[in-house]
């Protein structure tokens, strides 16, 4: 009797195998013209670049009353000193965190899902930093006394608190700062070499021509530039880990109720990269609609980044429930009064956004269609990003205003200085960013061509552009 065969299971690919992430791609020329394309303004860019120059001098006007009328006009009010300055420091923190996970620590691991978003998220993280440096300069009230935070050599032998963690914020994004920066721009060398061949104004060409440092394309430098590449990422990745431990012992140094706590550094550490990803999102998913590079940021690429989103928000939310059995666990009773206040009491609808936002909401990325679906992620990651702001106030805010003394206990209310600045920090991120891909592109070309299907070369479609 003869059998029959049964068909073989149907196998999805996997995203990190050669030549399955870019079928549609059949030549380096190719990606050079659809990927530069996005260099090309467009009236999207240019409306996108107005919102964020008008936000950004919002909240530059903002300053300017600050500094003339003073730091009063904040919402501050003892004991509660920090606010919306403090809170939006540590979010853009966070956001930055996810650019060096994707740049550094996926690179290691030899994620494929990587190639084509890492180049946005790098630049994400620059100027994520870049903003979060901004508030606290803002924060001091004085902003011309900033360099006091800065340990160097004077002649009054006057030298910062070492002990402070506020010092140690200062060194932090410093640090975080420089190595971002340099692994950006090191990735970024070989494709200003074909932005400079293909330029043709001759001031925009020399200054290509400088910046890419003479590369030729040879066998030598590409060795160079992998080794050079491999050890940055090695270098960059203990400060995924790093910085934001070090942000979290602002808190976690203290003895305020909800602060002084061991959990903070790992739980800050996955909740910035929680909003991190998000925040790439944000910035890819209309990026890879508007320039139509859905055959290079795939929704396998999304796919894989939403399970990471679903990863870290399990592990936030793990650190979320800790901080409860702790705080019950422990039976310090200022303890257990702030979280009992903090769920139930005065600030229970910011605690409550928190814990929809970032426990509930990424629950749906269980779902593979969800998962793929390109409007329901950038949904997600602006609800994500919402919740991740309010984390911070929950931290900051209701431990300020509800500490051990009753007679002390009272209320904050932000002021329209504070949410200037919160809004002008959006319009500088927005800007600088968008005045990135305008000038760089914003998909690695190299990385890209790596990765094209072998067998499309072979079959005569061209092998123009540069790699």
């Amino acid at each position: 009797m003869a059998t029959i065969a049964q068909p073989a299971p149907t196998r999805r690919p996997n995203i990190t195998e050669p030549g399955i992430q870019l079928p549609a791609v059949t030549s380096f020329e190719q990606v050079d013209n659809e990927i530069l394309a996005t260099l090309k303004p467009s009236p999207k860019w240019f409306i996108g670049l107005g919102l964020a120059v008008a936000a950004m001098l919002t909240g530059a006007m903002t300053w300017v009353f600050q500094i003339y009328w003073g730091l009063g006009n904040a919402g501050y009010a003892p004991p509660v000193m920090w606010g919306v300055y403090i809170i939006t420091f540590v979010f853009w923190v966070g956001i930055g965190h996810a650019g060096t996970l994707i740049s550094a620590v996926l690179f290691l691991f030899r994620a494929g899902y990587r190639t084509t978003i890492y180049r946005a998220s790098e630049a994400m993280t620059v100027f994520a930093v870049l903003t979060a440096g901004l508030f606290p300069i803002i924060h001091i009230g004085r902003p011309w006394k900033f360099f006091w935070l800065i340990p160097y050599p004077n002649w009054r032998l006057l030298w910062p608190q070492f002990k402070s963690p506020l010092l140690w914020d200062v060194f932090a994004i410093s640090t975080y700062l420089t190595i971002s920066t340099t692994f950006l721009y090191v990735g970024l060398i070989p494709d200003i070499a074909v932005l400079r061949d293909r330029e043709t104004n001759p001031i925009r060409k020399r200054i290509f021509a400088v910046l890419s440092l003479g590369w030729r394309n040879t066998d030598r430098e590409w060795r160079h530039f992998a080794r050079m590449y491999l050890f940055l990422a090695a270098f960059a990745t203990p400060l995924v880990f790093s910085v934001h431990s070090v942000v979290s012992f602002d808190f976690a140094m203290s003895i305020v109720p909800g602060w002084h706590t061991t959990i903070f550094p790992p739980y800050f550490v996955g909740g910035a990269i929680f909003s991190g990803f998000a925040m790439v999102w944000t910035l890819i998913i209309p990026i890879r609609k508007w320039w139509g590079l859905e055959h290079y940021i795939t929704l396998n690429h999304l796919d894989a980044t939403a399970k990471v989103v679903l990863f870290t928000s399990i592990m936030v939310g793990c650190g979320y429930l800790s901080e409860f059995f702790i705080a019950w666990y422990g039976g310090v009773a200022p303890e257990q009064e702030y979280f009992w206040n903090r769920v139930f009491g005065q600030w229970w609808w910011s605690a409550w956004i928190l814990l929809l936002c970032n426990m509930v909401f990424p629950l749906s990325l269980f779902s593979q269609k969800l998962r793929r679906n390109t409007y329901w992620l950038w949904t997600l990651g602006a609800i994500i990003n919402i919740g991740m702001w309010y984390e911070r106030w929950v931290i900051v805010v209701p431990s300020l205003s509800h500490e051990y003394e009753p007679w002390q206990w009272t209320d904050y209310v932000p002021t329209w200085v504070d949410m200037g600045f919160l809004l002008g920090s959006f319009g500088w991120f927005f800007m600088w960013f968008l005045l990135f891909i305008r000038q760089m592109p914003v998909v690695a070309l190299a990385e890209v061509k790596e990765i094209i299907p072998p067998k499309m070369l072979r079959e005569g479609h061209g092998h123009g552009g540069h790699h």
